[in-house]
């Protein structure tokens, strides 16, 4: 397991994985106040975090399933990527989808943390493609019947 360097200027506990088979950790709004988001109206929420990730290794920020459902708090970029050269403090930009205005207190969990490995490529520009059994079928080309 990679060691991740942290530092918590926030009041709140680290993220950490809440069950055995967690993927993401929980990351709490570093709040002095409520923040009120009006319907449609995004937000920027600190927490507090400052991180160094190895490289080849990213941050993921991701919508918490139970606040986008119950309440229609989400990611307008999500996922968001934090890049292991970055070394601000992690922000969280959420977006209220509900006709409600809703409220983010301090220490709620507003988001998901999940760190992943990644690949670099270099491009290669080439005339052709090879063929495959899906070709160019897309937007929703592998859940459509041919008899539809």
């Amino acid at each position: 397991m990679p060691e991740l360097k942290v530092i918590n200027r926030s009041s709140n506990p680290l993220p950490a994985y809440q069950t055995p088979g967690s993927a993401g950790m929980d990351v709490h709004a570093d709040l002095s106040e409520a923040v009120a988001i009006e319907p449609g109206a995004r937000v920027l929420i600190p927490t507090g975090l400052f991180l160094e990730l190895p490289e080849g290794y990213e941050a993921q920020l991701r919508p918490r399933s139970g606040l986008a459902f119950r309440e229609g708090i989400s990611l307008p970029n999500a996922p968001a990527t934090i890049d292991s050269d970055y070394r601000g403090e992690v922000k969280v930009a959420l977006i209220n989808l509900s006709d409600q205005t809703r409220h983010i207190r301090p220490g709620d969990r507003i988001a998901q943390m999940v760190i992943a490995r990644y690949e670099r490529v270099q491009w290669k520009e080439v005339e052709e493609l090879a063929e495959s059994r899906r070709g160019e079928g897309g937007f929703g080309h592998t859940g459509v019947s041919a008899h539809t």
